[in-house]
C-alpha cells in the first residue's frame, strides 16, 4: 500500500474506526480477517522503558483538577477509599503529586500491604506556582518528605511536574542533578518529567535524563501539546525507541470526554494501538468509574 499524507480529519476517523484497521507512522494496515482477535488486559504486567519498573497497564490518578495540594477526590473526602478501592480491583501503580496532596491519603489506602506490591510514581512542583509555599527546595529535601508523607523507604518514579518551555533542561539542571544522585543512592528508582507544550515535549524525547514521561495523548487533540495527534505520535515513537518509559495521559481530554462513551471508546483504541504507550493513567473518582474502565479495555481489540 502506498503511503498517504493524512489531514487531521482522516487520522482522526482512522484510529477511531478500530474494524480492523490501526494508523502507525502515515500507512494504515489492515488486519487479516482470519486472525484471532486479542483484547488488552488493564492489569496485565508491563515495563516502562528500560527503568526495570513493572506495574500493570491501568494505573489510578490521584489528580484530577489538581491543584494547590488538593484535587478532587481530597476535595470530596474520597481519596483513601478510590485509591483503595483500585488496588482492590487488581491495579498497581498510583500516580501523585505533591501540587495534588495526594501522599498522605495514598499512605493510608496502602497501608498494611508489601511496598514491593505496587508502584508509586509522584512528581515534583519545581516552578512558579502549583503548591503554597514560594521556595523550591532541592530535590533531596523534596524527596525525603515525600518519603515520610507516603511512609515509604524509596519512591519508584519522581518526575518534574508540568514542564512548558523548551529550555527546562537547562533551567531545572538542580532539581536533575539532585534526582539523578538519588537514583544513584537508590532512594528513587528512576526520573524524568511531565509536559505541556509541545516544544518541552521535543527536548524532552531526544534527552538522555529522561527515563519515564507522561504524554498528553488522544485522537481528539482535547488538552494536549498539539491539536494536531498526527504530530504528536511520531515523538511518543520516539521516545519509546530509546527506551525511555511512556505513560499516556488525558486519554479523556482532562476530562472534557468523560460523558461521551463513544469518544472514550475511541480514545482508549487509539492509544493502546499505538503499542508505543507502556501504559495509561486514569484520574479515577469512584469505584464504579474503575470497573467501567476495566471492562472497557478489556473491549478493545490489539492489532
Amino acid at each position: 500500500m502506498g503511503k498517504k499524507n493524512f489531514t487531521r480529519r482522516e487520522f482522526v476517523a482512522t484510529v477511531a474506526a478500530g474494524a480492523g484497521t490501526v494508523f502507525i507512522g502515515k500507512t494504515v494496515n489492515a488486519i487479516p480477517p482470519d486472525r484471532k482477535a486479542s483484547m488488552f488486559d488493564p492489569l496485565e504486567i508491563v515495563t516502562l522503558g528500560k527503568t526495570g519498573i513493572k506495574t500493570t497497564l491501568l494505573g489510578m490518578g490521584t489528580g484530577y483538577s489538581g491543584y494547590n495540594r488538593s484535587s478532587n477526590i481530597t476535595r470530596a473526602g474520597v481519596a483513601e477509599s478510590v485509591i483503595r478501592a483500585a488496588w482492590e480491583r487488581g491495579i498497581r501503580y498510583f500516580d501523585c503529586a505533591d501540587s495534588y496532596g495526594t501522599h498522605p491519603f495514598t499512605q493510608a489506602a496502602l497501608k498494611g500491604i508489601p511496598r514491593e506490591k505496587y508502584v508509586l510514581g509522584t512528581k515534583m512542583w519545581v516552578t512558579a506556582g502549583g503548591i503554597p509555599e514560594k521556595e523550591r527546595p532541592d530535590s533531596a529535601v523534596v524527596v525525603d518528605r515525600f518519603r515520610k508523607e507516603l511512609n515509604t523507604d524509596y519512591i519508584d518514579l519522581v518526575q518534574l511536574h508540568c514542564m512548558t518551555t523548551g529550555g527546562w533542561s537547562d533551567e531545572q539542571k538542580r532539581f536533575m542533578d539532585g534526582l539523578e544522585t538519588l537514583k544513584a543512592k537508590n532512594i528513587i528508582r528512576a526520573h524524568g518529567l511531565s509536559v505541556h507544550s509541545f516544544d518541552a515535549l521535543k527536548v524532552a524525547s531526544g534527552h538522555p535524563w529522561v527515563d519515564v514521561i507522561h504524554v498528553r495523548i488522544n485522537p481528539f487533540g482535547e488538552a494536549m501539546d498539539q491539536r494536531d495527534p498526527s504530530l504528536v505520535v511520531p515523538v511518543i515513537e520516539k521516545f519509546h525507541k530509546s527506551g525511555k518509559g511512556v505513560i499516556g495521559m488525558k486519554l479523556i481530554g482532562g476530562g472534557k470526554l468523560k460523558d461521551d462513551p463513544q469518544k472514550i471508546d475511541e480514545s482508549l483504541k487509539f492509544v493502546l494501538g499505538l503499542k508505543t504507550v507502556d501504559m495509561i493513567i486514569i484520574g479515577f473518582e469512584k469505584p464504579e468509574q474503575i470497573d467501567n474502565y476495566i471492562e472497557r479495555i478489556r473491549k478493545v481489540q490489539k492489532m
